[in-house]
């Protein structure tokens, strides 16, 4: 009877390379806070359109981030996120600063009272903090503008239906953020 041939080097080292590894402490930190930086930066892309319509992509980070890890941003984490949207948004300096720092207490809030949650609740929850983030930029922006809500209704709509995919990216984050990388 022959004798059996050794497996493959690769399929004999599935099961080893897991053993004794962690995340890394520096990933497991700086990614939430890279990907809402990140995301602020979205204003830079070249989008010419008359009204707003590109959806506040790094405000969409940061509650994707405060709804799948609670608690993995400080409470304090949108004064120096708001400050680099406003940095880079067009928005007058302060007005991301209050509005996200209002948000991630909001956020922060709701889960305490509601800590299981589903997806639709999650998607209502972020549907009505991105809706009234909208209208509170737009009314901080341009004071006592007339018809001016109107004007942010495709970009309210855009972020309304854009924040399953983002919260789906930044899920791929956190996946990335916990790959194990180094012995323990």
């Amino acid at each position: 009877m022959p004798l059996p041939l050794p497996l493959p080097k690769p399929i004999r080292e599935i099961g080893r390379k897991r053993i004794n590894r962690a995340p890394s402490p520096l990933l497991a930190v700086a990614v939430p806070w890279l990907v809402v930086m990140a995301g602020s930066l979205s204003p830079m892309w070249p989008v010419i359109a008359s009204a707003p319509i590109l959806p506040p992509i790094g405000f969409l980070m940061l509650v994707a981030w405060e709804q799948l890890r609670p608690g993995i941003l400080p409470v304090w984490a949108g004064l120096p996120l708001g400050l680099f949207d406003d940095l880079y948004s067009g928005q007058p300096l302060g007005s991301a600063i209050l509005l996200w720092s209002i948000a991630v207490i909001l956020l922060d809030f709701v889960e305490t009272r509601f800590p299981w949650r589903g997806f639709a609740l999650n998607w209502l929850f972020a549907s009505a903090v991105i809706t009234a983030y909208l209208f509170l930029a737009q009314a901080l922006a341009q004071p006592g503008g007339v018809g001016v809500p109107l004007a942010i209704l495709p970009q309210l709509g855009i972020s309304l239906l854009l924040y399953p995919l983002i919260a789906r990216l930044v899920a791929l984050f956190d996946r990335f953020r916990l790959m194990p990388v180094r012995e323990a």
